[in-house]
């Protein structure tokens, strides 16, 4: 009796597909190929990342093309293009990200970098500390007392002010000509430049309390105009999408319309509006030219928000590197600027981390 082998064939399912290895074939045929042209000049690692890609997409979409179709191909083309366009803009953040952590690391760990301010430095200190490798003195509390101050007194008179607005527009406002003007207004004041909002403040209080009036509550003020619109326009869009049941539910019980707002509305919606009031905080902390103009810069610890000129991370980092304390040595008032920004980032992430808490304390609890 004899018997005949049988040829394996591919599955109806998979036929006509590439197969699973094929995006990494691809890449590496990409790399080999890009290696190769741009080695002929002379190599360079960007330039052979950009041509590795470009090779990647015409090599994976030409082999779809033949193997599984015009269909297919275009499917692989647009997800190669969307896959590039998110690597080319998470490139500047890493980039970023990769800078301040390389030269600002040294000026943080530098003894002193939070515990002194810039009283008493002078060029000679930062001459000392490049000629003769002495300590960099000089430190960032000032600033970053400053900073806390400001932000604090900001996000004290924003948020009630943008949340009480967001409530009267979405539960109150409907299509009265009091809430399109709040709209109309907020939106102008969304894109007006920083620097207005701090001659603003300036001039607000130069015909309240007189001229020369320069305080971190000035700053707070001038900062608050940058910060409402955003709270407002956040929390605005978190209250919309409360469901309208939520509401009816609660009026079928009988219960008043400013405790549905209080107890149903704004706790569904808390998650939202923590996550916009920090990016409120996140658009106005690192705020240069406002502070400049309505707190001015001191080289001193100022705990008195409402008497006297105080320093900020961002006015710090302005100050030290357009006026090195030493002119002719830059190096030291480099490495404080680089600290202080390092420091202006990690500020920035756990403001976004204690809004995440703060959100999932707050929010809803769901299940049976």
């Amino acid at each position: 009796m004899t018997t005949t082998a049988v040829t394996p064939r591919r599955s109806k399912l998979t036929r006509g597909r590439l197969p699973g290895f094929a995006p990494w074939a691809s890449l590496a045929a990409a790399l080999v190929l890009a290696a190769a042209i741009v080695a002929v000049p002379g190599f360079n690692a960007f330039g052979w990342a950009v041509l590795s890609a470009i090779l990647f997409a015409v090599i994976y979409v030409s082999w779809s093309r033949i193997v599984e179709g015009g269909r297919k191909a275009a499917d692989k083309l647009a997800t190669c293009l969307v896959v590039g366009a998110f690597i080319v803009a998470l490139l500047p953040l890493v980039s970023v990200i990769w800078t301040v952590l390389v030269a600002g690391i040294p000026g943080m760990l530098t003894p002193g970098f939070f515990t002194t301010s810039m009283n008493g430095v002078t060029g000679v200190f930062d001459n000392r500390a490049v000629e003769d490798g002495a300590r960099v003195l000089g430190g960032i509390y000032h600033a970053l007392v400053g900073t806390l101050w400001i932000t604090l007194l900001a996000t004290v008179i924003s948020v009630p002010v943008g949340l009480l607005t967001a409530i009267y527009l979405v539960e109150y406002g409907g299509e009265r000509p009091l809430a399109k003007a709040i709209t109309f207004l907020v939106d102008v004041m969304t894109g007006i430049p920083s620097i207005v909002a701090g001659l603003f403040a300036a001039a607000f209080f130069l015909v309240v309390v007189g001229p020369g009036t320069k305080t971190a509550f000035v700053a707070a003020v001038a900062l608050s105009v940058l910060m409402i619109p955003v709270v407002v326009r956040s929390s605005e869009e978190m209250l919309k999408i409360v469901p309208n049941e939520l509401r009816e539910a609660s009026y079928a019980l009988g219960v008043r319309k400013w405790r549905t707002i209080l107890k149903v509305v704004i706790p569904t919606a808390i998650s939202g509006i923590a996550s916009g009031v920090t990016l409120a905080i996140a658009r106005v902390i690192g705020e240069t030219a406002p502070i400049l103009v309505t707190a001015g810069f001191a080289t001193g610890i100022n705990s008195n928000p409402f008497s006297g000129w105080m320093s900020s991370l961002p006015t710090f980092i302005y100050t030290q590197i357009l006026n090195p304390t030493s002119p002719s040595n830059p190096g030291p008032s480099e490495q404080r600027a680089w600290g202080a920004a390092l420091v202006l980032i990690i500020l920035v992430m756990l403001l976004n981390l204690i809004a995440r808490l703060v959100a999932k304390a707050f929010a809803p609890k769901t299940g049976r």
